[in-house]
């Protein structure tokens, strides 16, 4: 055991979770102002939730000993985290008994558990202020299961780092996907994709106005996701070494480069540059960034990060002329941006950086190019058809999808019996209830539509 890398695996752990938080208040922002607490409480669940399944089953099942062809791991090996509990004296210290490298196994559950809960999180914005909380907690747990947690075995689980066999992603097909641009980004893109289409479009979708209701919100959001996502990527690299160091780097410059990329492609679209669009660009480029950042040069994360930052800024309005709701655009900058970045792998790759891979750019042929491709494909359809088939399910039994009523009342009164800004309440005395209101301003809007 190495305790700087342990150190600082913990601590990058923090910082992924930090990042849930953050999430929430980005999406938080960039919805309507009655929705707003929905909105957080869905990564709040995300965390109350998949941190427990972690501990109980999930963990074992990314990184247990394989028992299917690449598949899945043994979800019993290490149920409710058996076996890697334990230490050993050493200088009137303790040594981890369980190791993952490095670091002790405990600390790398801490971790690789951030990971589970943001990606899970992340859904929530293609389905916002319209979904209802409870089957919202029930997809989030059945999606955890079904989805990530097997997902995060083809793709996180080497082998012999903490079982003897691990995913086929990951030892097989030997795609690079170094902090999670598959298992995270097109896996939570095309999940988002599916649930936007099984609860269909939001009521006035391209015809009212929905824009964000605080960009403050939006600005520290990002500001947040940008500063935890140092611990997303550096962290991965286990060790506080210099691929971690180098990490650190790649994901600056990318990032820097697609704020820049996408405030241009705003300007010269629209003729402004916003806000909005600078907190996007933040996140399409971290988006892009994760699965590259071990295997390009700093030039090579500029360069990605410029076209990240264009194209998820053209992506975003992809709903539009298609016809599906995304409401927080988790389809146009996590999936497309999550897609560019493992494809980017297998072009500006370098064999110079600690991957030690050559894309086509580089010399290195479409070799891992097409591997790159052939793990994005696999993900993205995996995901897309079990979460569809996922959420049409709860659907039927559960109703997921919040009631017009509700909808144009607002899903914060109506379903949690709570709103973000109730400036009534500090003039005291007593009057009809929340849902009373929200009942009558829809019966009216109703009424008046009529």
């Amino acid at each position: 055991m190495d305790t700087g890398d342990t150190a600082w695996v913990l601590i990058s752990a923090v910082l992924v979770l930090f990042m849930t938080p953050g999430l929430a208040l980005f999406y938080g922002g960039m919805v309507r102002a009655k929705s707003v607490l929905n909105m957080m409480m869905m990564s709040f669940g995300a965390i109350a939730l998949i941190g427990v399944l972690w501990v109980l089953y999930g963990y074992s099942m990314a990184f247990g000993d394989d028992i299917g062809g690449g598949l899945l791991g043994d979800p019993f090996e290490f149920f409710g985290l058996d076996g890697l509990m334990g230490t050993a004296g050493l200088d009137g210290g303790f040594a981890a008994e369980e190791l993952v490298f490095t670091v002790p196994s405990m600390a790398f559950v801490a971790f690789q558990g951030m990971f589970a809960i943001l990606t899970v999180a992340l859904i929530s914005g293609a389905i916002a202020d319209r979904a209802r909380f409870g089957p919202w907690m029930v997809f989030a747990g059945v999606w955890a299961t079904i989805v990530y947690f097997p997902v995060a075995h083809w793709v996180f689980a080497f082998d012999g780092a903490e079982s003897e066999t691990g995913g086929w992603i990951a030892n097989d097909l030997l795609a690079v996907d170094f902090a999670g641009g598959t298992a995270v980004h097109i896996n939570a893109g095309a999940a988002g994709l599916a649930l936007a289409l099984v609860l269909g479009k939001r009521r006035g979708f391209g015809r009212d106005p929905m824009r964000p209701h605080n960009l403050p919100l939006v600005m520290i959001g990002s500001g947040i996701l940008f500063f935890g996502w140092f611990g997303f990527n550096a962290g991965s690299a286990l060790a506080a070494n210099g691929q971690a160091a180098e990490v650190a780097v790649t994901t600056l410059a990318a990032t820097a480069a697609a704020v820049l990329g996408w405030l241009v492609t705003e300007k010269i679209r629209d003729g402004h540059a916003t806000s909005l669009g600078a907190a996007s660009g933040v996140v399409a480029g971290l988006v892009a960034i994760t699965p590259a950042c071990s295997a390009v040069s700093p030039l090579g994360a500029i360069l990605l990060g410029v076209v990240a930052g264009v194209l998820c800024a053209l992506a975003v309005g992809l709903k539009y002329r298609l016809g599906y709701d995304d409401s927080l655009d988790v389809v146009g900058v996590h999936l497309v941006g999550g897609l560019w970045g493992t494809l980017a792998v297998g072009l500006f790759g370098t064999a110079s950086a600690t991957a030690g891979i050559d894309g086509l750019f580089y010399g290195g042929g479409l070799d891992q190019l097409g591997k790159q491709a052939v793990g994005a494909l696999v993900v993205l359809v995996y995901s897309f058809v079990v979460t569809f088939v996922i959420g049409f399910v709860i659907s039927k039994v559960m109703r997921f999808r919040i009631t017009e009523e509700e909808e144009v009342a607002g899903i914060d009164t109506m379903v949690h019996a709570e709103t973000g800004y109730d400036l009534d309440s500090l003039g005291g005395g007593s009057g009809p209830t929340l849902r009373e209101q929200a009942r009558a301003e829809a019966r009216n809007i109703e009424g008046s539509r009529a």
